[in-house]
């Protein structure tokens, strides 16, 4: 896989280049190694399902990098809040976990000293850093349940109180009735 390249395309889709993006695409590629997924977004593009765990830059790159999205049911959103991925090969059942370490940004400075601005430092350095550096990653099992694999959905109910309806096991039945979640526990919305 071409770095460059795949930066200037992360680049694209993110609108600006960051030390999240470098970090992102560094990922995915050695995510994306580790489980035996050579082609992302042609040959293997059934075979991946990733979790992320940041709604940060990061994320924008491993989306763009790996092909996977919330559309596709092949990008899975954690709200975990750490710049960690989780790479999935569904036909092998490989899953390697890759956490970004937080030391990387001070360890930056030892690769590009002549760089004062701390986010421009780690930018460059993150370019060429040994992966062992800039991640930490083991191998784990992700145990996906049938409702949350890519495809059409598998099952469709409506909710009895608001009438709309719910797909594939995100329905909460309660006293025997079905429900939507935002019915049962609550919204994050208001209606006005």
């Amino acid at each position: 896989m071409d770095f460059e390249k795949l930066l200037e395309e992360s680049v694209r889709t993110h609108g600006h280049l960051c030390p999240g993006q470098v970090l992102g695409v560094r990922l995915s590629i050695h995510g994306l190694a580790l489980i035996g997924i050579n082609d992302p977004k042609g040959a293997d593009r059934k075979k991946l399902v990733v979790y992320v765990e940041i709604d940060r830059c990061a994320t924008d790159a491993i989306q763009s990098v790996t092909g996977c999205s919330l559309g596709k049911r092949s990008l899975k959103f954690m709200d975990y809040g750490k710049m960690a991925a989780t790479f999935v090969n569904l036909e092998t059942g490989r899953a390697v976990r890759i956490l970004a370490k937080e030391e990387a940004k001070v360890i930056a400075k030892n690769y590009i000293p002549d760089i004062e601005d701390k986010y421009k430092c780690q930018l460059e350095a993150y370019k060429i850093m040994p992966v062992e550096e800039l991640f930490k990653w083991k191998e784990v099992e992700v145990k996906i349940p049938e409702e949350d694999m890519p495809g059409r959905p598998k099952r469709r109910v409506k909710c009895v109180n608001c009438g709309e309806h719910v797909q594939d096991n995100r329905d909460v039945v309660s006293e025997g009735r079905t429900l939507c979640k935002a019915c049962a526990i609550g919204s994050y919305y208001r209606a006005l």
